[in-house]
């Protein structure tokens, strides 16, 4: 597909609760010098409505929506997406700080190659600027279903200064090719916190798309600032959705191996750390999440060998 010098690019942010921060990742959109985008800022049924508080502000083409539920991330995004107009899409965390030339350090790597489904930038720790947070994944491990974070708690030194491929996008900062969401999909929904991306990413990679690291490209992250630094919600969401991950995208045989590893050594593990922390509450979350795989044994796998 034939592009412009400047395709309009559409960036999807959800709302939920933190008015400052919101407002303080818009004020950085301020500074974007790529001429051609719009911001979609989409409230997951805030306890109140901000929209006058955004709106006044008068943030260059801004359209504010408010769900009349909390969708969560995927489903809020997916939300957002129905109402973008852009040719390219930036799926982004309200808790970010944005760099003047990102859109055009994330779009140029799509222009060069047109099988890039999805890329992701450099992205830093806002209250340690020079500390990496994300510079690309390694591949999933489908045994334990972990992969692991490329330059995580690192000074950067420049030692992650080359973009290239990567095994999966990072849900805080996903700029993504509209034509690629409508060859595999949008997010699925039932994973509503965390492991969507990976979910995502797997999809794309199947259909013989590419996803890529631009390390050129920077966004600062204000780490888990929706769900806090020590959280049961991440607990319970980040269990649920690595079974879940599993069940849809391991084949039988990978699963197999998963389900020994996770009752035999995962499990054990978690269990036993928790209740001798005497974190009782994110031991009962952990169970649960494990209980909510089993009580929804019917959701279909999308890949199986």
């Amino acid at each position: 597909m034939a592009y412009g010098p400047t395709p309009l690019v559409s960036i999807i942010t959800l709302h939920y609760n933190q008015l400052q921060a919101t407002q303080e990742f818009l004020e950085s959109s301020r500074f974007l010098t790529y001429p051609n985008y719009e911001i979609i800022v989409c409230d997951m049924h805030s306890d109140y409505n901000p929209e006058r508080e955004i709106i006044n502000r008068n943030y260059q083409n801004l359209r504010f929506y408010r769900s009349l539920d909390n969708l969560g991330f995927a489903g809020g995004n997916n939300w957002g997406l129905k109402k973008a107009l852009g040719e390219f899409i930036l799926f982004i965390n309200n808790d970010t700080i944005l760099s003047a030339g990102l859109i055009e350090n994330l779009i140029q790597p799509m222009l060069n190659d047109p099988l890039i489904a999805g890329v992701s930038p450099k992205i830093r720790y806002s209250d340690e600027p020079s500390v990496i947070q994300y510079a690309g994944f390694t591949r999933m491990n489908m045994i334990t279903g972990r992969a692991f974070t490329i330059g995580e708690g690192e000074e950067d030194n420049g030692q992650h200064a080359v973009s290239g491929p990567t095994w999966a996008v990072h849900g805080c900062a996903m700029f993504v090719r509209r034509t690629a969401i409508e060859r595999v999909g949008m997010f699925a929904e039932n994973f509503f916190l965390y492991y969507e991306e990976w979910d995502w990413s797997a999809r794309v990679l199947r259909q013989g798309l590419r996803l890529w690291y631009a390390a050129d490209a920077l966004v600062y992250h204000k780490e888990s600032a929706s769900v806090g630094k020590v959280n049961p919600l991440k607990i319970y969401y980040h269990t649920r959705n690595r079974i879940l991950f599993m069940r849809r995208n391991a084949s039988n045989t990978q699963f197999f191996l998963f389900l020994l590893f996770f009752s035999i050594i995962s499990f054990p593990k978690s269990a036993i750390f928790l209740l001798i922390k005497g974190r009782f509450r994110e031991l009962q979350l952990f169970i649960k999440a494990m209980l909510w795989n089993l009580g929804n044994s019917s959701i279909s796998p999308v890949f199986a060998a």
